[in-house]
């Protein structure tokens, strides 16, 4: 089993930044890949960014494309999120997630909820204007 953490959260002003944290536990040598996701209330759930834990490939939603970075730091477990030039849409709760099977297309699904068996309880990220 894999336990995810998220935190970083908060609130902060248009144009500002974030950094955002999962620390994975549990069965981490068999995660391979990790999902950002951001929901609001009412709306699908939006992938995010995605990494390829073994090959450091990552993957971005358009709407973030060029703003958020996603890495990762093996030893201490952990996946960043961090976020730059924030707009008050990019308001949300944002949650990450890990995938233990291998997707050999996972370029084309890292966004998709259902490639991911583990998910964290989510960071609330509030921008305002």
């Amino acid at each position: 089993q894999v336990q995810l953490v998220e935190s970083g959260g908060g609130s902060v002003q248009a144009g500002g930044s974030l950094r955002l944290s999962c620390v994975v536990s549990g069965s981490t040598s068999n995660s391979n890949y990790i999902g950002w996701f951001r929901q609001v209330p009412g709306k699908e759930r939006e992938g995010v960014a995605g990494i390829y834990i073994n090959g450091g490939n990552t993957y971005y939603g358009d709407s973030v494309k060029g703003r958020f970075t996603i890495s990762q730091d093996n030893a201490k477990n952990t996946v960043y999120l961090q976020m730059r030039s924030l707009k008050p849409e990019d308001t949300a709760m944002y949650y990450c997630a890990a995938a233990l099977q291998y997707w050999a297309n996972y370029s084309r699904l890292w966004g998709l909820s259902y490639v991911y068996g583990f998910w964290g309880q989510g960071t609330q990220v509030t921008v305002s204007s």
